[in-house]
């Protein structure tokens, strides 16, 4: 038999009409926190016992906290509860909801519906524009429910010309919440799991394997938590400096603008719009900074946290040391919701950026091409050692035709005079091969000038490709024989046609920095290399699965034969990785496992490839690893 709460749950429609809602449930709380730094505003707003008391006990059975006896998950013949089902919250549930959060529930539109006629927003001109910026990331990280990768929402609603096709919400969440409050976020944790639906959690949607989307989801959108607070001197049992306390809305260009403002340099990534204090310093996070002072992950000293039951934590090294160690690196979405970042930073820098390519051509034939990357690959170990930082791509381009692109080379911490010190060596051997570079190299005194000068804003949004990648470990690059193997495993990779997107750096945990759930492979790592497959648009599924298998054991296999004991960053993977446990989080998986039981015991946090996530299985509608489809136990 159902439990009592789920068929309070759905009928609740009509009891809510004898006790309209008509303000939003919520209650501003101190703003001391634990941390040693005030609460944002944002974070003083919560749901508390008196709050819910504001509803009639019938109102407030959906949104009551969880506990040891109730934080069991709700399901139905074992999946979480889908549109359709009997249990799906009826139209009025929704408005309840919708009312106690303060009007900011947003029910999904694709973003590409204004081209289909069978949907109301359909309209040519709007149409047009979303076609023209729809490898925007900015687009869809605007969006509450669009990811940056279509291929795993189960691309079902994609810019057309034919109005007349077919466009479902598919697997984007059914609805959002427009999060501007803790409160806002516990209600729907709370919501999610008393009426056993499928939550999702997306900042910017940034992640390769579409970890914030879902079938028949309700999303948190964290996009709008965007407060920044400086700490000039921050206090903790391991540290003591400065500091900078961040919203979990807050994207790179916003941190790295305050920071040039304020004369400080912090750790974010290369992309202009990844969420720096979202699922990127979860998953770790690696960043033109990372040679000299490691991962993002590695700079958190405190988090504001929504549990899955429902209760707003604080998380320090001091008040719980296991979960303090576990989201630091153990993944996004996975043990709760973060609402702020407490991360140290580090003095103002400057950078050196450079770009420049060769290829091959009348006078510089494939094996000369080669010879003049195996001379720049040699050299890894004494361009990260330096503290550089470097973003290349090799691209077949033919039949014994490769070019290379430096795109760019980042050197922190170097004069131009220095940076010219440090590559000389290599270019002078490029000039005995007899191969020609005009670098373009520019000296900027901070790392904003010089990071938004070198990094492009992103493109983003293809349907037709797959990305994997691998953490190549220093030994590959010091010892012979295995360099000599991974060499001929890349030129080989490139050869067959495929693109290798690579950086160039090292992420190891600086003494003194306290342990976290990063991927230990990230430690010992000299390259983070991705490269991709793809296939025509109008390839079956069959087809398509067919090359993305191909891609993940044949392509990416020998990748895993040069280094088998390392792994590769989740959050730029192929979703495909076998023995994902192993390979995006090592020696740390069986601890981050069992704190996941004793944290979500329910498994109401869900991603793919997330801590967990073996347990469940997304049955997906065109059978490719996308999301839309129901979540049920696998």
């Amino acid at each position: 038999m159902a439990p009592r709460s789920m068929i309070a749950g759905a009928f609740l429609g009509a009891l809510a009409l004898t006790a309209p809602v008509t303000a939003q449930v919520v209650e501003q709380v101190s703003s001391d926190s634990q941390a040693g730094v005030p609460l944002f505003t944002s974070e003083t707003l919560q749901l508390t016992a008196d709050a819910l008391a504001t509803l009639s006990q019938n109102q407030s059975t959906l949104f009551q906290f969880g506990n040891s006896s109730t934080l069991s998950a709700r399901t139905v013949g074992g999946c979480k509860v889908f549109p359709g089902d009997f249990w799906w919250p009826s139209s009025l549930v929704w408005t309840l909801f919708d009312k106690v959060l303060g009007g900011a529930l947003i029910k999904t539109v694709p973003l590409a519906a204004s081209c289909y006629s069978s949907w109301p927003e359909y309209d040519a001109d709007t149409c047009a524009t979303i076609t023209d910026d729809w490898t925007n990331s900015n687009l869809h990280a605007a969006d509450s429910a669009s990811v940056m990768w279509p291929l795993f929402e189960g691309r079902t609603c994609l810019p057309t010309t034919n109005a007349s096709a077919a466009c479902t919400v598919g697997g984007y969440s059914s609805y959002a919440v427009n999060v501007t409050n803790v409160a806002q976020i516990q209600l729907a944790v709370n919501f999610a799991r008393n009426a056993g639906l499928r939550l999702v959690v997306k900042n910017t949607g940034h992640d390769f394997s579409g970890k914030s989307t879902g079938a028949g989801a309700l999303g948190i959108w964290t996009h709008h938590l965007k407060e920044i607070d400086y700490i000039a001197n921050y206090k903790t049992s391991s540290y003591q400096g400065p500091a900078v306390k961040m919203g979990a809305g807050v994207q790179a260009f916003e941190i790295y603008e305050k920071a040039n403002e304020l004369g400080f340099s912090v750790v974010g990534g290369e992309g202009k719009t990844v969420g720096v204090a979202g699922g990127y310093v979860l998953g770790g996070g690696h960043s033109p900074l990372s040679s000299i002072y490691g991962l993002a992950a590695d700079q958190v000293l405190a988090m504001e946290v929504v549990l899955a039951n429902g209760r707003f934590v604080t998380v320090t090294e001091e008040s719980d040391p296991d979960l303090f160690w576990a989201i630091r690196g153990g993944g996004g979405g996975t043990f709760g919701i973060v609402t702020s970042v407490i991360s140290r930073v580090h003095p103002k820098v400057g950078v050196t950026v450079s770009t420049f390519s060769f290829s091959t051509g009348a006078d510089v034939s494939a094996d000369t091409f080669w010879a003049g990357v195996r001379a720049y690959m040699e050299r890894f170990p004494a361009h990260a050692d330096a503290g550089t930082y470097a973003y290349f791509w090799i691209l077949n381009t033919g039949t014994d035709s490769f070019v290379f692109l430096m795109n760019p080379f980042f050197a922190v911490n170097h004069t131009l005079a220095e940076y010219n010190a440090l590559v000389q060596p290599w270019y002078d051997e490029l000039s005995d091969l007899g191969i020609s570079i005009t670098p373009n190299s520019n000296y900027y005194d901070n790392f904003y000038d010089g990071w938004s000068a070198g990094f492009p804003l992103e493109t983003v949004a293809a349907s037709v490709m797959l990305t994997g990648s691998r953490l190549f470990p220093r030994e590959n690059f010091v010892n012979e024989t295995l360099f000599n193997t991974t060499f001929d495993t890349l030129r080989s990779t490139i050869s067959d046609g495929y693109a290798i997107l690579a950086f160039n750096l090292k992420a190891e945990l600086v003494d003194g920095y306290p342990d976290n759930a990063a991927n230990p492979a990230f430690r010992n790592t000299l390259m983070h290399a991705i490269t991709s497959t793809s296939w025509d648009s109008d390839a079956t599924n069959a087809e398509i699965l067919d090359t993305m298998d191909y891609f993940t054991n044949t392509i990416l296999g020998k990748w895993r034969a040069t280094c088998p004991d390392s792994g590769a960053y989740m959050s730029e993977s192929d979703i495909q990785e076998p023995n994902f446990q192993q390979a995006f989080y090592g020696s740390n998986y069986a601890r981050l496992y069992k704190l996941k039981q004793l944290y979500d015991p329910s498994s109401l946090f869900y991603a793919p490839t997330a801590v967990g996530s073996e347990n469940w299985v997304v049955n997906s509608q065109d059978g490719l690893p996308d999301q839309n489809g129901r979540l049920c136990r696998a």
